[in-house]
This record gives C-alpha cells, structure tokens and sequence, in this order.
C-alpha cells in the first residue's frame, strides 16, 4: 500500500508561529524517512488571534481539503497520512473515515480535550472546539459528523471545567496519562481497526515543547510503547498528526521534530507494510 502524506500548512486557526513550522519540520523528516513525496497543501500563513466565527469560515476550503485528501487517499487504497498545526482539520477528516470505514475507531492522542464548544470556550481558539464539533456537539457548517462513542480520548490532563462536563456527558472514552494508560487504551480500542489522530502535546513537556503545555503527559518511550501496541493489534486506517510545538528557533523545532519522529515509529512501520497488521 502506498503512502500519500500531505503536509497542511494553510492556517486554520493557528495563533503562534511555532505550529506552522512544525508542519514543514516533520513533513520533510517524514518523506525521508518513508521514502515518499510530501504535497504541500496552502503556503501557512502568518499566526494571528481572531474569533473562532472568523477561522471557521476563513478556514473552510482548508478544512473541506483537509477531509479531500483523506477521502482520495482511502477511496484509492492508500494510506492518508496528514501533517497539520491544527486540531480543527478533524473537523473534516474524522466524519470522513467513519463514512467510508464506518468499523474504525478513533483513536485521539492530546493533552486537552478539545471538547470545548462556542457557547464553553473561555479562548474561542477553534482548535479546542475540534473533537467536539467531529462528534456534532455544536454546528460546525459541515454536513458530516462521527459517532462519539467511536473515539477514545488518552493521554488527555488539561480540561477546563465546562468541557470536562461535555466529556462526561458524552459517549467518549477518557483515558488520562498514568500507568495504566497503554492497558485502558487496548480494552477501549479492543483490536478494532483504528485511525490515528496525535497531537504532540500528549507528550510530558520534558520530551516535547509543546505551545500550551501540560504537565504529567507520556513520556516518549511510553507513547512508543502504545503505538507499537496499537499497530500490533489493530488495523491502522490512516494518521495525523498535529505538531502543536511552541519552538520556533530553528535547531529546537530540528529536536522536536526527530522526537515526533521517533515517537512515531511504530505507526510508520505499520504503515509501511500496509493496512491489515498483528492478525
């Protein structure tokens, strides 16, 4: 199976540079590394801090092409691997896998829930109303939503007090960062077929910068260790990662990437083999 990796570097709602250069960081580490074409997707745009109205409609063709891509990649039998600053592209990409896999799970790696909502967010940064508006807890202007009790939320530490609300409202599986998290992980996904959705913050600020960070998240040998247990036992549909990194000298945005890159490990070779793995 081949590999159609795309780097989205047009904004979404990006308000700090550090993201955006995430993106072209690990995408090129990334077509090295799987020995395939990167396509660039938009020129990323200067960060800046606006209404989550304003990104949302600024965004949508970003967004609608964000969710292309992923339908072009499956309808095609390949695998979609995306590259992003943003959280919101889920806005797109996850009702898209549940139309044409509708027997995979999510699988959705952060620090933050990202479960807020217009009427719950204390920011109005749209990337933190982004698994929410996936799952059509408010109206996002797209047609298409996911079932929430398809999704499992792990490594998750940083809620604000409404959206944890949301979230234990919600058919959502929480999964926090602790011990257990690679154990709880596998009974939630329970060797279904999965897509990946990984925002670098998931990771402890010690191993990764991450822009908001969050204190207690998985070590990077952890995270590695719930990929690799992830690709054994399920068949990966696809990924994208959000390289959320607060860094933007250049040397340090180089470390956070190759981290990303190592962490990722597991997943590029089960990709690499093709869909069906661990059976």
């Amino acid at each position: 199976m081949s590999i159609s990796l795309v780097e989205m570097r047009c904004r979404i709602s990006d308000r700090a540079a550090g993201p955006i250069r995430g993106v072209e960081e690990l995408g090129g580490l990334l077509a090295r590394r799987l020995e395939v074409p990167s396509r660039a997707i938009g020129s990323g745009a200067e960060p800046r801090e606006t209404t989550w109205q304003s990104d949302l409609r600024e965004a949508r063709g970003c967004l609608l092409e964000a969710g292309g891509q992923v339908e072009d990649a499956l309808s095609g039998g390949r695998f979609p691997l995306l590259i992003t600053s943003d959280c919101a592209i889920a806005l797109t990409t996850l009702p898209t896998v549940a139309r044409l896999r509708p027997d995979a799970q999510i699988l959705w790696l952060d620090a933050h829930g990202d479960f807020n909502t217009p009427v719950t967010s204390p920011s109005g940064y749209l990337g933190g109303m982004a698994l929410s508006g996936a799952c059509g807890t408010w109206q996002t202007g797209f047609e298409e939503q996911i079932a929430a009790d398809r999704v499992a939320l792990v490594g998750v530490r940083d809620l604000d007090d409404a959206e944890g609300r949301l979230l234990a409202d919600s058919a959502v599986t929480v999964i926090g960062s602790s011990l257990e998290t690679l154990v709880y992980t596998q009974n939630a996904l329970d060797r279904a077929p999965v897509y990946v959705h990984l925002d670098l913050d998931v990771l402890d600020p010690r191993d990764f910068p991450a822009w908001i960070p969050a204190d207690g998240g998985l070590r990077a040998d952890k995270l590695y260790d719930l990929l690799e247990a992830v690709a054994g036992e399920c068949e990966l549909v696809g990924l994208e990662v959000a390289t959320t990194q607060g860094v933007t000298d250049e040397l340090e945005s180089r470390a956070a990437a190759a981290t990303a890159l190592s962490s990722l490990g597991p997943l590029l070779e089960a990709a690499g083999r093709g869909t069906r793995v661990g059976h």
